[in-house]
């Protein structure tokens, strides 16, 4: 899986142009705020559908412009495929794929895979559990369609129950309502907890052996998935999780019309990361918080082989910053394997340990 040809109009710095990459590596650099991460996150937002940096789509059309295009040649699956994005300011997005209108972004996902790893990503483990879930649901809804439709519906379902508890002093008819959307939730719920549990039982056993290579075996990084206290086993039939959701809703009701929050259900999931049995979060040094961050998305990436067949585009933005040399040679001896695009601020190392093509940007060009 690879991206052979990109092309930017008016997308953030980048005023036009077309780039042809490398299929193995491509090694992009530049000073600061010269587009480097720009172009990483075009390839991401063409295989997701969603920017890991942006609020909303209207950031990512230049400042000068009223729209924004992006088209991408990408090799996957033993076909070629042209993924068009069309961003405006005014108009909902259009997509396309192969010239056919793409409904949803799970379109764009059946076409492009990616893992994208930007220093923002230690997030994933100095962070709240928000940080996880979301590395939990951009990979999930790359891989697993039916995750990706469950995820919108309990967004959504999840949304109307806030409303309602809000509401419901003023218009208390409104309480009728929630055995239904009660209900549906813990359906939906249960969908989400099974994949999430399958999915980190893999992450723990591909992101443990990254971090301990990694570390030169001097670190083990241990992974746990926490979700609703009822739900006592994850794994059980998707009938048995909805009543353990169901267990739990019922014991929090009244303290949900007291507070007009829903607080209960697998929005509030996490991932408790632990390096050398001490928690991640509160004791790991910058180096070990970016080596795990790293892990995360080295194992995603494993996954993703494993489950697709091929291996996703490995997006690597300022990845050895705050690495000791032994974990930059370790990440560098990784990368051998797929497409990849890995950022810095000088080519001189990075092109002489490297093959492939590199890329010199300046002020939204290739230079």
């Amino acid at each position: 899986m690879r991206i052979n040809r990109l092309a930017l109009e008016n997308f953030r710095n980048y005023a036009s142009g077309q780039i042809e990459f490398d299929p193995s590596c491509n090694v992009i650099y530049g000073e600061n705020a010269q587009g480097k991460t720009n172009l990483l996150e075009a390839v991401v937002y063409l295989s997701c559908g969603k920017s890991p940096r942006a609020r909303s789509d209207r950031e990512l059309i230049s400042f000068s412009a009223d729209t924004a295009h992006l088209v991408g040649e990408i090799d996957a699956r033993n076909r070629i495929f042209q993924t068009e994005i069309r961003l405006s300011r005014v108009q909902r997005r259009k997509m396309t794929v192969n010239g056919v209108p793409a409904k949803n972004a799970s379109a764009l996902s059946e076409v492009l895979h990616t893992v994208f790893f930007c220093p923002e990503d230690l997030l994933l483990i100095r962070e709240g559990a928000a940080a996880r879930r979301r590395f939990l649901d951009t990979a999930l809804c790359q891989l697993r369609p039916r995750y990706a439709e469950a995820l919108g519906e309990y967004n959504r379902l999840y949304e109307h129950k806030t409303r309602i508890l809000r509401d419901s002093e003023i218009y208390p008819d409104l309480l009728k309502t929630l055995p239904d959307f009660n209900l549906r939730l813990c359906q939906t719920g249960a969908v989400l907890i099974h994949y999430r549990a399958r999915y980190c039982e893999k992450l723990k056993i591909y992101a443990s052996q990254a971090h301990q290579e990694c570390s030169g075996g001097r670190e083990e990084l241990q992974l746990s998935y926490e979700t609703v206290k009822t739900v006592e086993n994850p794994f059980a039939p998707l009938g048995e999780v909805a009543e353990a959701l169901m267990a739990h809703q019922t014991a929090h009701y009244q303290a949900e019309l007291a507070s007009r929050l829903c607080l209960s259900g697998p929005h509030k999931d996490d991932v408790e990361i632990s390096v050398n049995g001490l928690s991640a979060r509160q004791f790991c040094s910058q180096g070990q918080t970016r080596t795990a961050a790293l892990s995360l998305k080295l194992a995603e990436r494993e996954i993703h082989k494993d489950t697709v067949g091929e291996y996703p585009v490995l997006l690597l933005d300022d990845v050895l910053s705050e690495l000791d040399p032994r974990r930059q040679e370790y990440v560098l001896n990784r990368i051998d394997r797929g497409q990849v695009f890995i950022t810095c601020c000088e080519d001189d190392r990075l092109s002489r340990l490297l093959t492939g093509k590199v890329f010199h940007i300046q002020k939204g060009e290739v230079v």
